[in-house]
This record gives C-alpha cells, sequence and structure tokens, in this order.
C-alpha cells in the first residue's frame, strides 16, 4: 500500500493525546459506608471490571477512528498501472471532437454534450495540482497552453461545432507537440471522439514512446444520410442566355437505399431546376441538371435537398460567373492575322485584343482565358517564361507556328511546355486522315456526321516530334496535324500548319470557325465553383492590388473577415487561416466594387456517418490503451483507478465514522451503573 500524500502521516502522533488522557484520567471515588463491608466489596468488584472494558473500548474507538482520519487526508492507494507519476503534478492534453458529426443523437442528447461530460469527467480523475489543455478539431493557438482544473471546466463549457476535420495523427501530433514543451512533467493523451472511418488516414498513426495515449468513444445512434457531394458545370464559359447543364454528385452514405429524395437548384433566389432521386445504398449517383436564361455578372448558386435528421449537409453553395464578352489576345509577329480576325469578328461575345509579340503585356495575360499565337518567326525568352507561367496555372494557348519559323526557339518554347514541337518542314501534299470526335472540342458541333468527310488539305506541314498528347485531327499514317497537350493546369493546342493559304486551306475550312469556338469557349482558368472550409491553405483570385487603406473583405451579410493576402505573379492569393467557420457565398470586395464572389461548404468528410471499432482502432493506434466506451459508467473512478490504483480513503473515511458512531454509542448505552445483589443462603 502506497501514499499520495505521505506527509499526513505525521499526524499519527496525534493518537499519543486519547491514550495519555485515558492513562492519566484516573478518577477519584468517593467512599460510602455501609454495614455490609462483603457485600460491598462484592459491587465494588463488578462496576470497577465493567467500568475497564467501557474505558479499553472507548479508547480503542477514539485512537481507530483518528488513525482512520490520519490515512484518509494521507490518500492510501494499492498501486496501478500508472502509480509511478502519482504524486506529481500531471500534464494531460485532451482532445474534443467537434466536428459535424458531433451533432447526432443519442439517448443522452448530442455526442458533443457527452463529450464535453466525458471531458469533465477525466479532468476530475486528477488532483488539483495538475494541468490540462484542451484541443478541438479547430487546432487554436489559445488551446496550445495549460490550464487548471477550473479553466478547463469553462473552457469545454463553450465548446462549440466547427466545420474542421482533423485525422487521428494529425491530433496526436498537436497534443505530442505540447507535451513535448513540458517534458519534466509526466504528460498524457485523451481523445474524445466518435471516430469516424475518415480521420484513420493511409497507414497506422506514429507516436511518440512514453506518452500515455487513451482512446476515449463516444457513440451514436445509425442514422441515414445522402449529401450533395459536388458540383460541376459542363462549361467553361459562361454566355447570357445560354443553356447550362450542371452535373450534381448525390452520395448515399445509408445501408439502405434512399427514396425520391427531392432536389432543387436555386440562381440568385431563383429555383431554376427541380428533382427528385432514388439512391441505391452506399452508392454514388450522378445527375445533370439543365437550365438557361442567365444575366451577365455573378451567379450566387444553391443546391438543397431535404434529407433528416442529419442537415449540416444538406446544402451546396457556388459560383461562377456569366461574361458579357470573353476576351481573347491575338499575338503575332507585326502583321496581323486576317483569318483569326475575321473569326472572332464573328460572334460579338468574343472581344479580340490583337498585338504584336514585343509589346506584350506580360501582367494582363492572366486576365485572357484563351492567348493564340501566329505568325512569330521566334519565340523570345521572355514571352516564352510568361507563357509558361499562364498555361501552368490554367491558360489555353494556340499556337500556330510562322511560315519561315525558327525551330530552335518553337522547340526550347514547346518543350517547356511539355508539348510537341515542329521539326522540320515536309513539302509533300496530304489530306486530314481523320479528327477525333471523342475529344470535347467536336461534341454537338455535328448532329449526324457523314462517312466520306470533307477534310482540310495540306501542302506543306511541319512534322511534330512524337510526343504523348491527345489529337484534334490526324494525317495519314498518324502524323499529328492538330494536337493538344495538357501543361500544368492548363492545356496547349500545337498545329503542324502555319495559319496561310500556302500550307493548307485550314483557314478557310468549314471546320476552321467552329474549332477555334470551341476551344476558346471550354478554355479559361476560372476560380472553382466552390471551396471547403477548412481545407484549403489558400485561394487564388485575379490580381488586385491593395494597400493599408484599400483591403479585401469577405463579406456574409452582417458577417466581414479580412484575410490576409499575396500578391504573387498574375494572380492574388488569399489566406483565411480558421476565420472562415460558416458556409455559404460570400463577396470579395474592395471598398464597395466586388472583385469576385466565392463559395464555402463544409467538409463532406463528415457525411460518412460509419465508425471505426475497438479493434479496427487498435490496428490504426497500436500504442494507445484498450478503447474506452463512454457510455459504460462514469470515466472518473476507471481512470482514478488506472493512474492511482485502488484507492482506500473512501474506506478511511467510512470505517472513522464507524468507530466514532462507536464510540457515542458505548458512551450512552454501555453502562456501569447496574448492581446486582447476592442473597446469602
Amino acid at each position: 500500500m502506497h501514499f499520495l500524500y505521505p506527509a499526513f502521516l505525521f499526524a499519527l502522533l496525534t493518537l499519543a493525546i486519547p491514550l495519555l488522557i485515558h492513562l492519566f484520567n484516573f478518577r477519584r471515588y468517593q467512599k460510602v459506608y455501609f454495614s455490609n463491608v462483603q457485600f460491598l466489596k462484592e459491587v465494588q468488584e463488578q462496576q470497577s471490571s465493567r467500568r475497564n472494558l467501557k474505558e479499553r473500548l472507548i479508547l480503542a474507538s477514539r485512537m481507530l477512528a483518528l488513525l482512520f482520519l490520519v490515512l484518509a487526508f494521507a490518500r492510501p492507494y494499492i498501486p496501478g498501472k500508472n502509480a509511478a507519476n502519482s504524486g506529481k503534478q500531471q500534464a494531460v492534453s485532451i482532445f474534443v471532437d467537434n466536428s459535424y458529426s458531433m451533432e447526432t443523437l443519442n439517448r443522452d442528447g448530442s455526442l458533443l454534450d457527452e463529450a464535453k461530460h466525458r471531458a469533465k469527467e477525466i479532468a476530475a480523475a486528477y488532483s488539483l495540482n495538475d494541468r490540462f489543455q484542451l484541443l478541438t478539431q479547430d487546432f487554436e493557438g489559445r488551446h496550445q497552453r495549460l490550464l487548471s482544473r477550473q479553466e478547463f471546466d469553462d473552457a469545454v463549457d463553450t465548446l462549440k461545432i466547427s466545420p474542421q476535420s482533423r485525422t487521428l495523427q494529425q491530433i496526436i501530433d498537436r497534443q505530442q507537440g505540447l507535451l513535448q514543451m513540458h517534458r519534466e512533467q509526466p504528460g498524457s493523451i485523451y481523445i474524445i471522439s466518435d471516430f469516424q472511418k475518415n480521420m484513420s488516414g493511409d497507414r497506422p498513426v506514429q507516436t511518440d514512446t512514453g506518452v500515455a495515449i487513451n482512446l476515449v468513444q463516444v457513440k451514436a445512434n445509425t442514422l441515414p444520410n445522402v449529401a450533395v457531394d459536388s458540383a460541376a458545370m459542363l462549361s467553361a464559359i459562361h454566355r447570357p442566355g445560354d443553356g447550362e447543364k450542371l452535373v450534381v454528385r448525390l452520395h448515399n452514405y445509408s445501408t439502405e437505399t434512399a427514396e425520391k429524395i427531392p432536389l432543387k437548384l436555386l440562381i440568385n433566389g431563383e429555383q431554376k431546376a427541380l428533382g427528385s432521386y432514388t439512391i441505391n445504398a452506399r452508392a454514388v449517383q450522378y445527375d445533370t441538371l439543365s437550365f438557361s436564361g442567365l444575366q451577365a455578372g455573378w451567379q450566387r448558386a444553391e443546391i438543397s435537398l431535404q434529407d433528416n435528421p442529419v442537415t449540416f449537409d444538406n446544402q451546396f453553395y457556388f459560383t461562377f460567373q456569366v461574361e458579357q464578352q470573353m476576351p481573347v489576345l491575338l499575338v503575332d509577329g507585326g502583321t496581323p492575322n486576317t483569318y483569326l480576325k475575321a473569326v472572332f469578328a464573328a460572334d460579338p461575345f468574343f472581344s479580340a485584343h490583337r498585338v504584336p509579340d514585343g509589346n506584350v503585356d506580360y501582367a494582363s495575360l492572366s486576365s485572357y482565358p484563351v492567348i493564340i499565337l501566329s505568325d512569330i518567326n521566334a519565340i523570345s525568352t521572355g514571352l516564352s517564361q510568361q507563357l509558361k507561367s499562364y498555361v501552368s496555372k490554367g491558360g489555353t494557348l494556340l499556337v500556330f507556328p510562322a511560315a519561315d519559323a525558327d525551330l530552335p526557339s518553337y522547340k526550347g518554347f514547346l518543350q517547356s511546355l511539355n508539348a510537341a514541337y515542329p521539326e522540320k518542314l515536309i513539302t509533300t501534299d496530304a489530306k486530314v486522315a481523320s479528327i477525333n470526335l471523342h475529344n470535347p472540342v467536336f461534341k454537338n458541333i455535328f448532329e449526324n456526321f457523314p462517312q466520306n468527310p470533307d477534310l482540310p488539305s495540306v501542302k506543306k506541314y511541319y512534322q511534330l516530334n512524337a510526343h504523348s498528347g491527345e489529337s484534334l485531327m490526324e494525317l495519314p499514317g498518324r502524323q499529328p496535324f492538330w494536337n493538344e497537350y495538357v501543361s500544368g493546369k492548363g492545356k496547349v493546342c500545337v498545329s503542324a500548319v502555319a495559319l496561310n493559304e500556302d500550307f493548307s486551306n485550314l483557314p478557310r475550312h468549314a471546320l476552321f470557325v467552329p474549332v477555334m469556338f470551341r476551344i476558346a469557349l471550354l478554355s479559361g482558368h476560372d476560380q472553382p465553383l466552390a471551396y471547403t472550409l477548412g481545407r484549403e491553405e489558400s485561394i487564388e483570385v485575379p490580381p488586385v492590388q491593395t494597400n493599408e487603406k484599400q483591403l479585401l473583405k469577405l463579406v456574409k451579410g452582417s458577417l466581414g473577415i479580412i484575410p490576409e493576402t499575396k500578391q504573387i505573379e498574375g494572380s492574388t492569393l488569399l489566406y483565411m487561416a480558421d476565420q472562415l467557420q460558416q458556409p455559404g457565398v460570400y463577396d470579395l470586395k474592395k471598398q464597395d466594387s466586388t472583385v469576385a464572389v466565392l463559395a464555402f461548404n463544409d467538409n463532406r468528410s463528415e457525411s460518412d456517418l460509419t465508425y471505426l471499432n475497438g479493434a479496427e482502432l487498435a490496428k490504426l493506434v497500436p500504442d494507445a490503451k484498450p478503447v474506452l466506451e463512454a457510455g459504460k459508467g462514469s470515466l472518473k473512478n476507471v481512470l482514478a483507478e488506472t493512474n492511482f490504483g485502488l484507492q482506500l480513503w473512501k474506506l478511511c473515511i467510512i470505517l472513522a465514522l464507524i468507530f466514532l458512531a462507536a464510540e457515542i454509542l458505548l458512551i450512552r448505552y454501555f453502562r456501569t451503573d447496574i448492581q446486582q445483589v447476592s442473597q446469602r443462603a
């Protein structure tokens, strides 16, 4: 047996007090004269024996009561597994999962309420001198310090649901980071969560030796859930009044079929589409919503479905911009290309801006969804580097080599873009043998594709080196005529002919205009339709100049957030950190003007309400102790026994009270003045 506070054992010296009182409490007896001395002697002997027994029993009761009272203050215990840390100030890190899944209900209320209650129980199992860290999904800076028990309980009471979602590895790394700053104190880690499967990560959790890890699982009732995982527009460029198609991804996370789930699409508060869907158990379903009649400007859209009782993922917000006009940059060697000028003059939606290659405004390149190079003899190093940066960020570049192209300069330029380059000029007549109807460029161009189509004829062309890419058109022998290549986030289209009738009849062919329009309409590096709260470290928007008096601000109703900004080449980066907590549509404003409209949604990984069991957790965190299920009694007694062993102070208090009661009963009911008279025959 050990003592948590052995210094209290010095109080055992007080046991001498009742003993001394007993030894030196000599009572003087009163003389009583009586005629029969022999009879009086018998009475005195009998009373003296009973009095001595009573006094010794009272003495024993007093000393035992005092003994057990002193022992209770010394906190005796039978050592447990972690008894080595008893009596030392400990640092305890407690993680309380406050993700969206913790809104789920069980018989005791929400999981978050139960987790907060369990966190307080854990803190109560330690001594008042121990210090506690409260950690949540938010990973806030204020949670990187140690608190007293009262401060910890107050902090737990303020916890609210958060859109963040972390893995177990991230959580334990954060907790171990704090405990490493307090190596002089024994440390323990507690994680209170429902342990969704999305917390597992890709590999077993790596932990530091010497730190006790305890997993406390709160369990919810099994609930069905259907969510809108994501959405995508089929067109990259949106024109006023044009028909649009939106692909919606619906996910049924339940083990039962979801019947007739109603869904509707709202754009700028106006209903644009309505549907009802049946989704098989644990299945993903894609559906296309069609709508039209949009005006130029930013579109604020919301997809909503009715699915109870899990509602946090029933809305999906997204935004996009309908352009009044689409800017196109034409870069040439000094002489305007009449064919390109005629193509983009045919549709007022396109706004073509022509500039010679020596006078390009590099800062404005990111404002053009598509850039077309034609009739440039040699690509300069500066233009090559700027175009490479433009394509890597999502721009579309079309390259038509000049009739007298400097092949080495084209090689260096196109190689850096991971695209094929012209190797030599071939002067043999040929004809385009095929077009790639599977490429999105040719989608919806033909109502019925003829068996013997009239394809462009070629008088001479540049032989492009063999390179992986997707063909738009091919010459006989699978020689590339017009190919498309992916480079970074953008793409590059390289032609084997110059836009010159001396090379081919492509500039006058019936396919040229629709193909150029389709490439332009499929181009662009617009912002994503939506972002995920807590996932994106930075958000890239078109370049915006700011200063101390003109800051960018995200606004949603009465809520305003000023993000940190960083200017990079061709764009502006926004850093929100943990300021954004509410999903919805936000206006990015510079003073009174709207720069962009951004949509943020909750993390859909929280939608899958499937949980890790004890065996899976033991495999995932092999260094952790057996999983504690919060539903089975109080954690305080379990943890107290684990940390300090079997506590005996309560037993000592009970025994002290018993002996005090025995003393009272002896004093009150053990009578020594009963006289017994014996008669002689």
